[in-house]
């Protein structure tokens, strides 16, 4: 099951306008606005968020997609096996309280440099 889908833009106030007018019909609002350094993020979702837009890096450049796992078993298991498939160690198995109390991921880069992750939301 996917979590969220990142993406970084180039004139984040262009695009939070077009994607808060596009995905309202779906259900889809605003839900955060953050910074994060120099970098606007602005997170949209129904009732958690699971897509991001941010102006942090050249579009395309840092594509992200985040898949839920059900243990952080599974989240060590995904690193370990992208990583003997020839993906990258992007940030290892491990707790990001930054984005929440038990956020559990791991990230890997693709063969083509997109960041992905898998997290789990669960209590240890």
């Amino acid at each position: 099951m996917i979590d969220h889908v990142a993406f970084d833009v180039a004139d984040i106030a262009r695009s939070r306008a077009f994607y808060a007018a596009a995905l309202a019909p779906l259900g889809y609002r605003i839900l955060a606005e953050e910074r994060d350094g120099d970098a606007s993020v602005v997170l949209f979702g129904i009732e958690e968020p699971d897509f991001v837009i941010a102006d942090k890096d050249r579009p395309a450049q840092s594509n992200h997609i985040a898949f839920r796992a059900e243990s952080r078993l599974q989240v060590e298991a995904f690193h370990q096996a992208a990583l003997m498939a020839g993906g990258i160690d992007h940030g290892a198995p491990g707790l990001r309280t930054q984005y929440g109390p038990n956020y559990y991921a791991a990230f890997v880069l693709d063969p083509d440099g997109i960041n992905v992750e898998a997290v789990c939301h669960r209590p240890a």
